[in-house]
């Protein structure tokens, strides 16, 4: 059973009760507000293990089970045991760091809420596409491959300028900068993948 699955199966099983109980989910999701109120430090990790809706449930799963799969793996062929330790600590981060913007952005706002693993799995993505950043992805809804490092570059244009904009419900914060960790993770754990990156744009 690899930490992706385990992870997969706890945001189902918490989002499906979450689903058909409102003051579970109150309690769960990331709100600043109530965080330095009641110091309930804890909704730093429990919002990512809840979600708005099924899609958005199945988008988030789909999205880590692919990535999620090939880093942990890739990360315990690399380091061994250590790898598992490092796959832990790439996701939890992820989810930890893409928060830090909102937090101090909404802290005073008490309506302000958000749900989801999306800061983890773009975390995750990233590391993915720092590993193999020629592997070829796919684009909704364009029918041909992209590289990685192509996609990874038209994401975080995107997540930056619908942040700017915030006309939606989206946290395209939370995508910016849990990409933004997941880089900096695999640098720091790998420094010899900045020369290698750097020959694809030579």
């Amino acid at each position: 059973m690899t930490i992706t699955i385990l992870l997969l199966i706890a945001c189902v099983g918490v989002s499906l009760m979450a689903f058909n109980d409102s003051g579970l989910m109150a309690k769960l999701l990331f709100s600043p507000y109530e965080i330095r109120r009641k110091n309930q430090w804890y909704r730093f990790i429990t919002h990512g293990f809840v979600h708005a809706d099924y899609v958005h449930l199945f988008m988030n799963m789909w999205v880590l089970y692919i990535f999620g799969t090939d880093v942990e793996k890739t990360l315990s062929m690399i380091y061994g045991s250590q790898g598992t330790l490092y796959f832990i600590l790439l996701y939890a981060g992820g989810l930890l760091f893409s928060t830090l913007y909102s937090f101090w952005r909404h802290i005073d706002h008490p309506h302000y809420a958000a749900v989801g693993a999306s800061g983890a799995i773009s975390s995750v993505t990233f590391a993915f596409i720092m590993i193999y950043p020629t592997a070829g992805l796919y684009l909704f809804p364009f029918p041909f491959e992209i590289p990685a490092f192509v996609f990874g570059g038209l994401y975080l244009i995107y997540s930056w300028y619908m942040a700017r904009r915030g006309r939606d419900n989206i946290g395209h914060d939370a995508h910016f900068f849990g990409a933004l960790y997941g880089v900096v993770f695999m640098i720091i754990l790998e420094p010899r993948l900045i020369p290698l990156l750097l020959e694809y744009f030579a």
